[in-house]
């Protein structure tokens, strides 16, 4: 209900917070986006310290998704969901040919005895998986947006799902509320982003392992 709330409210007052985010957005370095043909250079905006790279769709649970083909489409987690999930374990990804559904589980996050799901931004059969991130899952947190990419997806309704998930000004602005909420949520955090801007990779790592666990499943509507 509260993501519904927060959205209804930012499609009310899109075209102001257009051109405020406009004023608040720094544009950093080219980051590496993982693609079928290796990597893409895109510029990607610093959003209340956290990188969202233009050329993405986003779930509001904080998974990306990057269409590939018509059919195919890579999915991984964003910036946001990999430095509040700090120093992963492992992580667990569903099997190759398996179905998963848009806004249900795509893999779980293993941390200091805590599990957490991730949910998928899309909908269809799971083509590849990151074998490197079951060998380094710490991947995810260094290169969210590339090396550290989770899954492909075969989905046959792939034009119909992005219509669901954010981009551009809106997902820039659920980036901001994100962080903010964060904040709000764990005072005792301190700031979020480190000097220039970019936040810290774990910024969750001094809080208990339950609040660290409730506060992701939170985040990640799982």
């Amino acid at each position: 209900m509260t993501v519904i709330l927060v959205l209804l409210t930012f499609v009310t007052f899109l075209l102001i917070d257009h051109f405020h985010s406009r004023k608040q957005v720094v544009v950093q370095p080219a980051l590496q986006v993982a693609g079928r043909k290796g990597t893409a250079r895109v510029a990607p905006s610093l959003v209340g310290g956290f990188q969202v790279p233009e050329k993405l769709r986003y779930h509001p649970g904080h998974t990306w998704a990057l269409s590939e083909s018509p059919s195919l489409v890579r999915v991984g987690m964003d910036d946001f969901a990999s430095k509040l999930a700090g120093k992963v374990e492992s992580i667990t990804l569903p099997q190759r040919g398996q179905w998963i559904r848009q806004g249900q589980k795509v893999c779980t996050i293993h941390r200091d005895g805590a599990a957490v799901d991730m949910v998928s931004p899309i909908e269809g059969s799971v083509a590849d998986i990151n074998e490197a991130i079951g060998r380094n899952p710490e991947l995810a947190n260094k290169d969210p947006y590339g090396e550290g990419w989770l899954i492909t997806v075969q989905s046959p309704d792939a034009k119909t799902n992005f219509r669901n998930l954010l981009s551009g000004a809106l997902a820039r602005w659920w980036t901001e509320e994100s962080a903010s909420r964060l904040q709000r949520k764990m005072p005792m955090l301190g700031a979020l982003a480190q000097d220039g801007g970019v936040a810290m990779d774990n910024v969750t790592a001094h809080i208990p392992d339950q609040d660290w666990a409730a506060l992701a499943k939170e985040f990640f509507l799982s």
